[in-house]
């Protein structure tokens, strides 16, 4: 049996990108582990054991290319619209939320988020398959 552990993006500046996903999901420093020409810092919140490892490569200083391999991550929570709202009074940003109902069945309700360094995060209301 396998289990997830942990997710990796790169970063250009730790702090910046660690006050982001303290701000917009809850996550704290769980480890972080300093080298000369690189850190590791992994982050975690109480509701799961799932971490975003973010690795910052000391001498990098142009932003990352993300290609177009690179699609989101996603959170789910139990009231969008009040994550929206403090999300929105946080300064984060959020786009609009949106409602997946083709066929006239919700699917999902969701809207996105964009980290300092372009990655995006889909936040969605817990519901159906996303729980």
């Amino acid at each position: 049996m396998s289990k997830i552990i942990h997710m990796m993006v790169r970063v250009l500046e730790l702090d910046r990108s660690i006050e982001f996903y303290r701000k917009a999901f809850n996550l704290q420093i769980s480890k972080r582990l300093d080298f000369t020409d690189f850190a590791l810092v992994y982050l975690r919140n109480d509701d799961n054991d799932f971490e975003v490892e973010l690795t910052l490569n000391r001498e990098r200083t142009e932003p990352y290319d993300l290609g177009d391999g690179y699609g989101h991550f996603a959170v789910c929570v139990d009231d969008l619209e009040a994550e929206h709202k403090r999300f929105t009074d946080e300064g984060l940003q959020p786009r609009d939320m949106v409602s997946f109902a083709p066929d006239g069945e919700l699917i999902a309700r969701f809207f996105f988020v964009t980290d300092p360094d372009g990655y995006e995060i889909e936040v969605l209301q817990r519901h159906g398959h996303y729980q």
